[in-house]
Order: structure tokens, then sequence, then C-alpha cells
């Protein structure tokens, strides 16, 4: 098994762990991370955690399963849905990245609703240096997530950066000496709170929509946690 899952504190801990290829995934790997989502979605937890064993968070997809693809498009598509599960779940999602992301690793990671690095964490588009670049919807959460010149950078050049830059370019929201404590603190608010927050900044439909959508639910939530406002 090189995916595994345990809840603690409310929080479902999805841990790729294929330490000895720095946690590369294969397709097997990619559908065991979409049931877990869907298990904790199932559960009502209401926070995702997904991180990497070992000293690595992701190395992407495992070049031994990508070098004997029949059909390259189709692993494409499957990363990318996955990907985009990981997007639209209900649960929120963190990434705790504690050492190198590249490619895939670094695409999963765009996925997540929030991206927490420990100081150690570094990061690369590395697809290029092989004729290759991020297929699992990097080419369109990058350049939402870091601007369109800083993800023109990162993927035509595949440099490395470490966690200061990736925080600096908005990367990542935090640098941490223990990333799972962000989840943690996340678990404690009210999953309907977390969960109608996410919709609504994800929410891609025009303004007027948006509006009338966050004002619904601001008062759906004022009748539930009004008496907190009096506290």
């Amino acid at each position: 098994m090189t995916v595994r899952t345990r809840t603690r504190d409310r929080v479902r801990t999805v841990e790729l762990a294929n330490p000895d290829r720095r946690n590369a995934v294969s397709p097997a790997d990619l559908n065991r991370i979409e049931r877990a989502i869907s298990h904790a979605e199932q559960a009502g937890e209401p926070v995702v955690y997904l991180a990497g064993s070992d000293a690595a968070f992701c190395a992407g997809a495992d070049l031994g399963a990508v070098a004997s693809l029949s059909d390259p498009a189709a692993f494409a598509r499957h990363g990318a849905r996955v990907a985009r599960r990981i997007e639209e779940s209900e649960p929120i999602v963190v990434a705790g990245i504690g050492g190198p992301a590249r490619g895939g690793g670094v695409e999963l990671a765009l996925a997540c609703d929030l991206r927490i690095a420990t100081p150690e964490a570094t990061f690369a588009e590395s697809g290029v240096r092989l004729g290759l670049f991020g297929a699992w919807g990097g080419t369109v959460r990058l350049p939402r997530i870091v601007g369109e010149g800083n993800a023109l950078d990162l993927s035509l050049s595949g440099r490395t950066i470490d966690a200061e830059e990736a925080l600096r370019i908005g990367l990542v929201s935090r640098i941490t000496d223990d990333p799972f404590d962000v989840a943690a603190d996340l678990a404690q608010y009210p999953p309907d709170a977390l969960r109608g927050i996410k919709r609504r900044i994800r929410d891609r439909s025009d303004l007027d929509s948006q509006e009338r959508a966050e004002a619904e639910l601001f008062a759906r939530l004022h009748d539930r946690y009004g008496e907190n406002l009096r506290k």
C-alpha cells in the first residue's frame, strides 16, 4: 500500500507512502487518493491533510508507469480528474509539504485549498526537462495562484525554488515546522462554514450570481450561529 489514511482531531490524513521513490504516485495511487477523499466526505470529516512520508512530499507521477503508458492522454485525464476531485471536495484539503514537491506533486498541491510548507520544502515544475509538462491541471491552476509570469518562469525553466520563494510568489500560504497543526486548527470550526467559504471563494460564476449566493450563505450561517455574536 503506497497511500495510507488515518483520522485524528477530525482530520483525515492521506499520506503518500512510497519513500523509496520519493512518494511518486502510480495510477493506482491516484485512485486511492480519490477514494480517501470520498471516504472523508462520507464520514463528515471537515478537513483532509495530504502529506508525504519520510522527507519528501511527492515526486510526481511514477516515471516507470509513465514510460510504459499505452494511452498517455488517458493518464493525463486521470490525474486531472483526481486533482479536480481534491479541488471540489466537501472537506477543506490542506497540503502539508515537508520536502521536495516535483511535477505532479506540485499539481496535486495546487488542487488543495491550502499549501503549508516546512522550511525544508522545495518545488519544481520539472516536466520540461523530460520534454513534458504538468498535465494534471498544472497549466490552469499555477497561473491562477502565482500569476502568469511566475507560472511561465517555473514551467519553462523547470527550476527549483525553496519555501521562502514559494511563500513570496503565493505558491504556499505559510511556512511552519508542523503543517498538520494548521489542518487541526481548521477542523475546530463549524464544517458548514468551512464548506461555504470554500465554495464561495472557488465560485467561477458571474459576479451577480456570486453575490446572491454569498448573501444567502451568510444568512443561513447567521441563523445557525448568530448566538456566537452575543457571547
